[in-house]
């Protein structure tokens, strides 16, 4: 295999690494800047272009981008994505993470246990929001900080009213969180590679502070999940579209609480925490993956005319509820069901003696005019055309 590894620090501990660990295995690697990269549209196909060169032909590439270079990072990873050269973290798997409020949005979508959030952007609304989440103490986040960087614990309302007008006034947008007291200054890192983790380790904050990362001086040591939190940080990573992350999770009084997935996790702390070969299981598994890639479904599916891919919701009082998938009619109207979205479960690629129940999500593919006609329409009041004013215009 010849990987290349986007970093712009390759002399940082986690790029070292993983290129000592590609080598030992024989693949040939090259750690290689981001910001050297330049996007090439002009040919009949993608390319790209390295300090100035064309760049050779790689069977897969690792993306370590900085959140300092978001945009440019995503879109190279996206031009070697259009050039079908294997990435385990996608840009939109990337851009989601790097975002807090999009990945929350992502993850609340498909009932992950996370601390009870709020964003506003009009100071009247910050008080009820601070209610809405439990109230003080609060932990108000910066939508794109790292390592503990712009996480700030505030005690009062008041005090947290004061912080977010302060960080809004210099354009910052900020999240409101619930802090989980029960956590009592620790969380757990798994490291997600595929489908499955490969190391955890607890961090834990030392004296006064209240973040438990590395950076900040936390003390680390390795955990064996349990595979409620096993299967959370696997669910959390794979929905918001990266095979290789850092999922962050706290220990709630129900359960854990996702905190953030990280698309770059770094490798020291959790390697010298469990003493496993993390760079190796990473480089084993796109070893595995060059061979067979996986794809973007929705992406490859939605270009046929006529037909793409759809989500299906089976209603309480549906013709649907109660029957098994080989008697819905589905396949007669030329639908094929992908995936049973059953709560926190999926069915990957059911077969027809699966019992449909109400609240059933199906990803779909097929006729999109078929699927459009299954999705009852919702009522809608009509507006009524009212007269022209008097005075269309105001006075002057």
């Amino acid at each position: 295999m010849k990987l290349a590894i986007l970093s712009r620090a390759p002399k940082a501990y986690s790029t070292q690494r993983l290129r000592a660990a590609a080598e030992q295995r024989g693949h040939i690697v090259r750690v290689l800047n981001t910001l050297r990269f330049a996007i090439d549209l002009s040919g009949a196909e993608p390319d790209l272009q390295y300090r100035g060169r064309p760049l050779s032909d790689y069977d897969a590439i690792l993306p370590r981008i900085g959140a300092s270079i978001t945009y440019f990072g995503t879109a190279v990873v996206r031009q070697f994505e259009q050039m079908d050269v294997y990435t385990p973290n996608t840009a939109n798997g990337i851009a989601n993470a790097r975002d807090k409020l999009r990945a929350t949005q992502i993850l609340s979508r498909h009932n992950i246990g996370m601390p009870p959030t709020a964003f506003v952007r009009n100071r009247a609304d910050v008080r009820p929001a601070i209610e809405r989440v439990g109230g003080a103490p609060v932990v108000i986040k910066l939508l794109e900080g790292t390592q503990g960087i712009g996480v700030i614990l505030a005690p009062e309302v008041k005090v947290a009213e004061a912080i977010i007008e302060t960080l809004q006034s210099t354009r910052q947008n900020v999240l409101i969180q619930r802090f989980v007291a029960e956590s009592r200054g620790r969380d757990i890192r798994a490291l997600v590679v595929g489908d499955r983790v490969v190391a955890a380790m607890r961090r834990t904050a030392q004296g006064d502070e209240f973040r438990s990362n590395v950076h900040r001086g936390g003390a680390v040591e390795a955990v064996e999940l349990t595979p409620e939190y096993e299967q959370v940080a696997v669910r959390s990573a794979q929905i918001m579209g990266l095979k290789i992350a850092g999922v962050d999770m706290l220990e709630g009084a129900e359960g854990p609480l996702v905190m953030e997935v990280n698309s770059s996790p770094g490798l020291e702390g959790i390697e010298h925490a469990t003493q496993l070969d993390v760079a190796g299981a990473i480089i084993d598994y796109l070893a595995n993956q060059v061979a067979f890639p996986e794809i973007d479904v929705r992406q490859r599916l939605s270009v046929s005319t006529g037909y793409g891919v759809a989500e299906l919701l089976v209603h309480n009082n549906g013709d649907f509820v109660g029957r098994s998938l080989g008697d819905s009619g589905l396949a007669e109207r030329d639908i094929t069901v992908l995936t049973v979205h059953r709560g926190t479960t999926v069915i990957p690629n059911p077969r027809k003696a699966v019992m449909l129940e109400a609240g059933d999500r199906l990803l779909c593919f097929g006729k999109l005019e078929e699927m459009r006609s299954m999705i009852p329409e919702r009522r809608r009041r009509r507006a009524k055309v009212r007269k022209l004013p008097a005075q269309p215009l105001p006075a002057e």
